[in-house]
């Protein structure tokens, strides 16, 4: 059965999903004090279409929920009301304006196609053109067991598709991965119980060990946690970590969730020897390799949870070339970066957030409660005329009408700030895994695939929400109402009208975006088993290029006639150079610590099995507090680990030197500001 809201304007829910239709039990109640108080007539006109909406979903006429799917999980003591309210504000907003056309355009996909794409997105492009570039090998070189299979799968489909069209003659996959057989070396399996402590192979013995408390990222609940604690791992791949279950496991039925925050569970990571990696730590060549490796992940990891991983085939992206609203990030951030270089995030969404956080972080019903739709749609066309030249005045805004202005910024931009491409697999994580702890690590690899202007973005948003979720005691915005809110602005995109099984997804979303809150700190921190993964590329892309320069005649006719002229390897990126009498050898287990920006510029620092980097930095700024400028006192110093098998990286505090320097011993060692 398809319902349509008659009066729904033109959005609709990404939340497809495949099956029929069902209604989400319990949503058939009145839960009128969960709404705002009505402050206009417009006010109570949404309420009343928000009620109508609600009688729509309880039709009893729906088909019964299915058993496999949590998107249709009902809310303890609570409604969904908040949601459908904010997408009649959504939709409202849009009715004085000009019909939009649909800005994303999908393409169908032949077959054969998604498994081409995939393997071109996953940076193995050299297995559909046949060459031998050193960088495919590279990464194929470092995959665990799962990730092959996944790989192995896909290019299987691939090439029997290909056989199939008699397009041309392809590899066989025993090339490449080197079996007797072309089909997959092992049988994917349901997922396991997880317990408390993390997930360990058979006979693995614990990767952590004993820290204090300090040594760790908490995500947990700040009132009415749980008493239990669980540990999240990162020194094992997500997939291999899921163990083999009898195949007769089911997933639990009538899941149910909970508003309350003290429902989700309170999660850790602590710090192993080499410290934590955020993001923006690595340099963008090596987060290419980040992004690559955690496709290929995700898909070993819905793989080895009997999950279909979806995509969306996007064509075209339309958007404004120029102004603030409907503009592409990418678009934004390169005429930003022309007034302040380097920024990281738009302008515009800068100022939206701070303007809220200076004073809207304590008024009642932020996010909520709508600003006047007229003053909305004012300030939004002052703003594009005034934002840039630096005369449009603040003062002016009032709390709610910046907010709406901030969920407008999100709304209208030509792709969803969590991309079209990977939002049925965000919907999938909630509707088909039912663990949280899974859920958080399938989401922790899309967060690891976002476009980084994408990334950098949402990182901004999520920190405010989290502010705003601080300030209840004052705002009355728990985290519950804050997901309702937010959720349909991050998953609802301009197009065509919604039908009932798309508007069903709310719980799912809401869910999502909560998840995103709570647990951003963890999210945004880059897994340790996917940095030795890069670390064991970049080694093999190395390896590659020496074998390559030794069997090639023209290099070593060169090298003979300049035996005394030895040539250094290219330097990478934000190395520093230095004169030859600072380069000589050094003992094992001392490093020579560079600090340009320092008087003293350099110092050779033994190392012991406690040395971390802030002792070293704690060295410098003691031996330089009198010496160096007043700018560089004034700015915040970390060490980075420069070459070898990595880009560039900026080094956790707390990591332990030996460990990092056994770890990549060629590296050169630089004290230097942390990128913003």
């Amino acid at each position: 059965m398809t319902m349509e809201m008659k009066d729904s304007g033109s959005v609709v829910l990404t939340a497809y999903h495949p099956h029929s239709p069902a209604r989400i039990p319990g949503m058939e109640q009145s839960f009128v004090q969960d709404v705002p108080p009505s402050h206009s007539p417009g006010s109570r006109k949404s309420f009343s279409r928000c009620r109508r909406i609600n009688r729509m979903l309880s039709n009893e006429s729906v088909p019964p929920a299915f058993s496999r799917s949590n998107s249709q999980a009902s809310m303890d003591s609570t409604s969904m009301e908040d949601f459908w309210c904010e997408v009649e504000s959504i939709k409202e907003s849009r009715e004085d304006g000009p019909e939009e056309a649909m800005l994303l355009e999908f393409k169908p996909a032949d077959e054969g196609e998604l498994e081409a794409e995939w393997l071109q997105d996953v940076g193995l492009s050299t297995l559909i053109s046949g060459t031998e570039e050193e960088d495919g090998q590279a990464l194929l070189s470092t995959l665990t067991r799962t990730q092959a299979a996944a790989v192995q799968k896909r290019y299987n489909t691939y090439t029997q598709t290909l056989r199939k069209k008699n397009k041309h003659t392809v590899r066989d996959v025993r090339d490449i991965f080197g079996t007797s057989d072309s089909s997959p070396t092992f049988e994917t399996v349901p997922v396991s119980p997880v317990s408390s402590n993390g997930i360990q192979l058979p006979g693995q013995k614990p990767v952590w060990k004993s820290v204090s408390s300090k040594s760790c990222v908490d995500c947990g609940t700040d009132k009415g946690s749980p008493s239990i604690t669980e540990e999240l791992s990162y020194d094992v791949s997500f997939s291999e970590s899921i163990t083999v279950l009898p195949k007769t496991q089911e997933w639990p039925k009538n899941q149910r969730f909970k508003k309350e925050d003290s429902a989700l569970p309170k999660f850790i990571v602590r710090k192993s020897r080499f410290g934590l990696t955020e993001v923006g730590d690595l340099s963008p060549e090596d987060m290419k390799k980040i992004r690559y490796l955690s496709l290929i992940e995700l898909t070993a990891f819905y793989d080895a949870l009997g999950v279909e991983l979806k995509r969306n085939r996007v064509e075209r992206v339309r958007g404004r070339e120029n102004g603030l609203f409907g503009v592409p990030l990418t678009v934004l951030l390169e005429n930003d970066q022309k007034k302040v270089p380097g920024i990281k995030v738009p302008l515009i969404f800068q100022k939206l957030l701070l303007k809220l956080e200076e004073t809207g972080l304590e008024t009642e019903g932020i996010l909520r409660v709508p600003g006047s739709a007229s003053r909305v749609k004012n300030l939004h066309q002052e703003l594009e005329a005034k934002f840039y030249e630096d005369t449009f005045d603040w003062d002016q805004v009032r709390n709610n009408d910046a907010a709406g202005l901030l969920k407008m910024f999100i709304r209208e931009l030509p792709s969803p700030l969590f991309t079209v491409e990977y939002l049925p697999a965000f919907i999938t994580l909630v509707e088909k895994i039912s663990k949280i702890k899974l859920q958080l690590q399938a989401l922790h690899l899309l967060i690891m695939l976002m476009p980084e202007a994408n990334r950098d973005t949402a990182k901004a948003f999520l920190q405010f929400l989290k502010k705003v979720v601080a300030n209840e005691g004052k705002n009355k915005m728990n985290l519950w109402n804050v997901s309702m809110i937010v959720a349909p602005n991050l998953f609802i995109y301009k197009g065509k009208r919604a039908n009932q099984q798309e508007m069903q997804a709310a719980a799912t979303t809401a869910h999502i975006v909560r998840l995103l809150i709570r647990y951003q700190d963890i999210l945004w921190t880059v897994p340790s088993f996917l940095i030795s993964q890069v670390r064991k590329m970049n080694e093999a892309a190395m390896n590659n290029s020496k074998r390559q320069l030794m069997f090639d005649k023209g290099v070593r006719k060169l090298l003979r006639r300049k035996t005394m002229e030895r040539e250094r390897p290219e330097r990478p990126e934000g190395a520093v150079t230095f004169p030859p009498y600072l380069q000589s050898d050094i003992p094992e287990g001392v490093i020579r610590v560079y600090a340009p920006l320092h008087s003293k510029v350099s110092m050779a620092i033994q190392l012991n099995s406690q040395t971390k980097a802030k002792d070293i930095l704690a060295r410098f700024h003691c031996e330089n507090s009198h010496g160096s400028s007043q700018n560089v006192r004034g700015q915040i110093q970390s060490l980075h680990e420069i070459g070898g098998n990595i880009g560039q990286h900026c080094l956790d505090p707390d990591a332990f030197m030996l460990d990092v320097y056994r770890a990549n011993p060629q590296a050169e060692w630089v004290i230097k500001p942390k990128a913003s």
